[in-house]
This record gives C-alpha cells, structure tokens and sequence, in this order.
C-alpha cells in the first residue's frame, strides 16, 4: 500500500467528474478541462513541496502526451523521456506511460519502453474509474516506478548520469 505521504499528496489532485473518453466529442473537453485542472493542481503541489519532476503537455486533441520526468538520485538528476496516448476506452483503460530510453533496461517493462503497471496500478484504477485521471497515473503510476526502478538501474549500471557518460566519453 501506499505510504502516507503518498495518500497525502493525492487527496489534494482533484477528482474528475466527467465520464468521457476521446470518442465522446460532446463530453471529451469537458474531461479534458478536468484533466488540465487536475494536473495544474498536482505540479502546484509538487512545486509547493519542492518535489517538481515531470513536465507534460499534449496535443490539441488531448490524445497524444509528451515531456519529461527526473529522478534525483545521491544528488543527481536523472532526466527522462515520458510519452502516453489516451486509450480509445478511456477513462476505463488507463494510459499506458512508456519511457522509450529505458525499452530493455528492465523486466518491468513492456515493448516500445512501456513500464509496467498491471501488478499495483491497474486494479486501483479501475476501482476509481472515472475519478482517476492523469495526475493520478504520475502520482501513483510513475512516481513509484521510477522511484523503484531507476536506483536499481543506476546500481546494476543501466542507466548512466549524462555527466558520467562525458567523462568516460573524453
């Protein structure tokens, strides 16, 4: 389960209304209002708690996400690709997040560098489908993800601090 920090931090994300997915036009940017709320409401948060790690914007449709995620680790800031599309049954199905830099680097991962998040997340989803949105998929489908996998990574030496990666380069 989660730690109470966690259970903290995402009672303040707002819960979504709107019970709509991309294919319903009508409904779909009332949802997307929401979705926009709710993670404007999470990066303040985070901001305010001096725990700022991802940024994402979409496209004008609202289907397709890109950013950045990091990871601080013994000081260090590891920076990330993160990319998702919304699922056609959506908000049903949650968005599948793929860190395309790190496809094969671990065993939670899928293909394509699409981390996996059947075990913990997906059943919390569907029990708070349609009230779960993408603020929610950062803070308790990547947060701790990344927050497991990525020492791991750094420790078996998968993953490299771009600053190392220069001196070993010279």
């Amino acid at each position: 389960m989660a730690d109470e920090a966690t259970r903290r931090a995402v009672s303040q994300i707002p819960l979504l209304k709107t019970h709509a997915g991309p294919r319903e036009r009508a409904l779909w940017p009332q949802r997307l209002k929401e979705e926009y709320q709710a993670l404007i409401r999470f990066v303040e948060q985070n901001k305010a708690a001096d725990n700022d790690w991802f940024r994402l914007e979409s496209n004008p449709e609202g289907t397709r996400w890109t950013g950045t995620c990091w990871f601080v680790h013994q000081l260090l800031r590891y920076e990330f690709r993160v990319e998702f599309d919304i699922p056609v049954t959506y908000p049903e199905t949650a968005p599948e997040v793929a860190v395309p830099e790190l496809d094969g680097k671990t065993a939670k991962m899928f293909r394509g560098g699409k981390i996996c998040l059947t075990e913990h997340f997906a059943p919390l989803w569907a029990r708070n489908v349609p009230r779960f949105g993408i603020a929610h998929l950062m803070a308790l489908g990547l947060a701790p993800w990344l927050a497991v996998e990525i020492p791991d990574l750094i420790s078996k030496g998968h993953v490299v601090h771009k600053e190392k990666q220069r001196d070993v380069a010279e």
